[in-house]
């Protein structure tokens, strides 16, 4: 029970966290009273790790909208860091997330040391249905200007990512066609035929409650306007 509890506690923080990232985007580049995940209500392990799940999205607004974290912010987004490093043996995903949080934070500080890329042997073979999965998981490297060995891969693959994104609509897996459709906006050599900015709404209206998928949605529009290039 305390386990499915503070599990209970972990995906409410990350929804809320979300949300706020999700105001932000939309607002301006601030979080709503810096974020309630953030600076407050829930415990500071839980927010924490909160930071950890929604990863270097945290800081997106900044990114995007060229505005300046606040000081507890970037402690937070520093301590989850620090706390949640790669264990030996973890996936490319769990890797890759890491790094991506790193770079995002040494957007800001810049002594912050990002160690060299993770391997992305387990991706460039991937099938279609596998890459879509596995990028959608790492939408928070799809971003304007990034160049790593993930976007690298995407940018080789429209056609499949367009493929896997017109799966996860059709299995109603909201969270990945999100993701899929963020990664989308940004590759060159999408077909015409795909409809993305119709699909990205027909998401909104069946996913767009999830603030997990909101977020998605919301960093996508912003990018397909290409004011952020």
């Amino acid at each position: 029970m305390k386990q499915s509890g503070t599990s209970a506690l972990l995906e409410g923080a990350v929804q809320e966290l979300a949300s706020d990232v999700v105001s932000a985007l939309r607002s301006g580049g601030h979080m709503r009273a810096e974020g309630t995940a953030v600076t407050g209500e829930a415990e500071h392990g839980v927010a924490s790790a909160a930071v950890r799940v929604v990863g270097a999205d945290v800081l997106l607004p900044h990114v995007l909208l060229r505005t300046s974290p606040t000081p507890g912010e970037l402690t937070l987004f520093r301590e989850s860091v620090a706390a949640y490093p790669p264990r030996p043996g973890a996936g490319g995903t769990v890797a890759w997330s890491h790094w991506a949080m790193t770079r995002a934070l040494r957007r800001f500080e810049s002594d912050v040391p990002v160690p060299g890329e993770p391997d992305t042997a387990w991706l460039d073979e991937a099938g279609w249905q596998h890459l879509t999965h596995q990028l959608a998981v790492l939408a928070p490297l799809a971003r304007p200007g990034e160049d790593c060995a993930v976007t690298r891969v995407a940018k080789g693959r429209p056609v499949d990512v367009a493929r896997g994104f017109v799966r996860a609509v059709r299995r109603r897996d909201w969270r990945q066609a999100a993701g899929a459709g963020r990664w989308l906006t940004l590759l060159p050599g999408v077909p015409d035929t795909l409809g993305l900015d119709a699909g990205l709404d027909f998401v909104d209206l069946m996913g767009g409650q999830d603030p997990r998928v909101a977020l998605q949605l919301q960093a996508a529009r912003l990018m397909r306007q290409g004011a952020f290039v």
